[in-house]
């Protein structure tokens, strides 16, 4: 998505359109104008970055015809008129049919401005919602996710790409911050079931009257479409499962073998469920949090997300990745770490794994601006700050290729993919620096 979304000004008179096209400039906004609605349908369709502000009277195609042509192509778009006097019955009417709202001439420039502003966060909210259903219904944005390079992830991908095309039921299991959550929708996405509904109840946050009126209806909601009458196949992903009562728990059971007997052998079952394991399974493990007849329902496959402090190298990519990310958010530029800094990364304990590493990395990126001094006293407390006990060793050899993955991955996006840049920086032999490109993944192509 563009920085700035923009106002598309229609008016057939140039000075209106001029003069609102500079007053909205003046503001912050970023604006395009058209002298008739031809020339303006032919560049505005369903995925406009902006929004459009009409006059409602112009020659040819007025701003009534306008609004419906666009709400066909995209009834979210946000449409602005601007009237005449004359014109407030018909500005009405225009609400009516899903216009964003109206101005009357001669308007407040500054209304007009705050109202552009307003119609354009919301243009945001609608845009932004729709790449993030893209992205949960697209198995390949969503592997893209998992990054990293050790084998532990490695193996993850390729379980997920296993268990998505199968059709049993799917448990899985692993700490907090893993990205279990993620793991159910890549599961759900790379399978024949992508772009089918996908329901994600959380066991431990709804009343057992809300849960039940999700699961089995009935509803008196029109927005709660409940689960298990559904007639076409979907995925229901249960948060923290072992919090389910037991009553829903024999519903569930009953429901289960019900949809068993109507699912004859090799045809896709109605409803696939990816049961998500708590965070107390070694205190309270789901087999006695469960009764065994649903456990072994919902267990049929099982997958495991792969705790931070065993992913080795991955350590550092995901960091950097991360302060790039909110570098940009921030408007900072993200910030290369030192050797020190990087060897604390790498025996923290992690606790709170992918989510506490992602957390800490905003946090870096915020001190950044107070100089690096700051950032190394926070990196050095991630060390010592928990008492968790590190329950895996990794090797030197493990360490030192992390580092040195990082130190090649940071020259050779400071030096946009210069191969010989990063040589001299790096004082590294063309075929040595070839070498462990290829060894630690590392494409030129991806930092043109």
């Amino acid at each position: 998505m563009s920085e700035k979304l923009t106002v598309a000004i229609i008016d057939d008179e140039a000075h209106m359109r001029d003069s609102i096209s500079q007053w909205l400039e003046l503001t912050g906004l970023k604006t395009e104008t058209f002298e008739n609605a031809e020339s303006a349908l032919a560049k505005i369709g369903s995925s406009f970055e902006g929004i459009v502000l009409s006059d409602i009277r112009m020659p040819g195609m007025d701003g009534m015809e306008i609004l419906r042509r666009l709400h066909s192509q995209d009834p979210n778009l946000p449409v602005i008129l601007v009237t005449g006097h004359g014109d407030v019955q018909m500005a009405v009417e225009a609400m009516q049919i899903g216009a964003y709202d109206f101005v009357e001439k001669p308007f407040d420039p500054e209304r007009l401005a705050d109202l552009c502003k307003r119609a354009i966060a919301a243009r945001h909210l609608t845009l932004d919602n729709r790449t993030l259903r893209r992205e949960l219904s697209d198995g390949t944005v969503l592997l893209r996710k998992f990054i990293g390079s050790s084998p532990v992830v490695e193996k993850l991908r390729e379980d997920i790409l296993d268990i998505s095309f199968a059709d049993g039921n799917v448990m899985i299991h692993g700490e907090t911050g893993t990205g279990k959550s993620l793991i159910a929708h890549a599961i759900h996405a790379c399978g024949p079931r992508q772009g089918k509904r996908i329901e994600t109840l959380n066991c431990a946050a709804l009343d057992d009257e809300t849960m039940a009126k999700h699961l089995f209806g009935p509803s008196d909601s029109a927005e709660i479409r409940p689960v298990m009458e559904m007639t076409e196949p979907c995925t229901l992903v249960l948060d923290d499962v072992g919090a389910l009562s037991a009553p829903l728990q024999a519903r569930l059971v009953a429901m289960l073998e019900t949809q068993e007997e109507k699912t004859p052998d090799g045809d896709t079952a109605r409803v696939r469920i990816i049961a998500v394991a708590g965070q107390d399974e070694a205190d309270n493990p789901l087999n006695k949090a469960l009764r065994q007849d649903l456990y072994y329902r919902l267990s049929l496959m099982e997958i495991t997300a792969p705790n931070l402090r065993d992913r080795g190298e991955d350590i550092l990519e995901l960091f950097t990745r991360f302060t790039q990310i909110y570098g940009e958010e921030y408007g900072f530029d993200a910030p290369e770490i030192s050797a020190a800094d990087a060897a604390n990364l790498l025996k923290s304990p992690w606790p709170g794994n992918i989510r506490q590493l992602q957390n800490l990395a905003e946090r870096v990126v915020l001190k950044s601006a107070n100089g690096t001094e700051e950032i190394s006293a926070l990196l050095a407390a991630i060390s010592t700050e928990d008492n968790t006990v590190i329950t895996g060793k990794k090797p030197l050899k493990e360490h030192v290729e992390a580092f040195e993955r990082m130190l090649i991955d940071n020259a050779l996006r400071r030096h946009s993919g210069s191969v010989s840049k990063v040589m001299d920086e790096l004082a590294l032999p063309r075929r040595t620096l070839n070498e462990k490109m290829a060894k630690y993944s590392l494409s030129r192509a991806n930092y043109l």
